[in-house]
Formats: C-alpha cells, sequence, structure tokens
C-alpha cells in the first residue's frame, strides 16, 4: 500500500486512467471485429462503411495514448488491404 499523499494520488489517478483505457479498447476492438466479420461475409459496401467506423476508432483510441500510433496505423492498413482484396475478387457463390 503506498504510504505518501502522492502516491495514493497516483493510484486514483492510475485507476481512473486504466477504466478509461479499458472502454476506449473495448469499443476500438468491437469495432475492428464488426469490420472483420462483413469482410469474412463478402459484403463490399458494408465491409467499406465499417471499416471506416473502425478507423475511427482506431484512431481515437492511438490520440488518447491507449495504443502506440503504428498499432493504429498497422490495424488501418490490414482492414484497407482485405477491403481490397475484396473488392477484386468476384464473388464465389
Amino acid at each position: 500500500m503506498a504510504n505518501t499523499q502522492s502516491a495514493l494520488k497516483q493510484m486514483r489517478q492510475n485507476e481512473k486512467r486504466r477504466l478509461r483505457n479499458s472502454a476506449v479498447r473495448s469499443k476500438m476492438k468491437g469495432a475492428v471485429k464488426t469490420a472483420r466479420m462483413a469482410l469474412e461475409k463478402g459484403q463490399a459496401t458494408v465491409a467499406q462503411s465499417e471499416i471506416r467506423r473502425a478507423a475511427v476508432t482506431v484512431d481515437t483510441a492511438a490520440s488518447k495514448g491507449v495504443i502506440h500510433r503504428n498499432t493504429a496505423a498497422r490495424m488501418k492498413s490490414r482492414l484497407a488491404r482485405r477491403l481490397n482484396k475484396l473488392a477484386v475478387q468476384p464473388p464465389t457463390h
């Protein structure tokens, strides 16, 4: 347990940040998952809008310092690459 007042304050701040970061991370993961699901179903137009939404949440997480900016760029790049691959391939139904 912390002994000094500054250490106690730091513990309170860390807890607030942890809760805020986990909320942002959870929202981001959900958006990315929704985009991936749309890509797997082969719905190009739906996937495009979901990827836009995911990119916004990923950028928000990066700007808040929850994830590194290069991690955000990598996530967005992978989603965009899969969307481009989907657009090139004709549906296999």
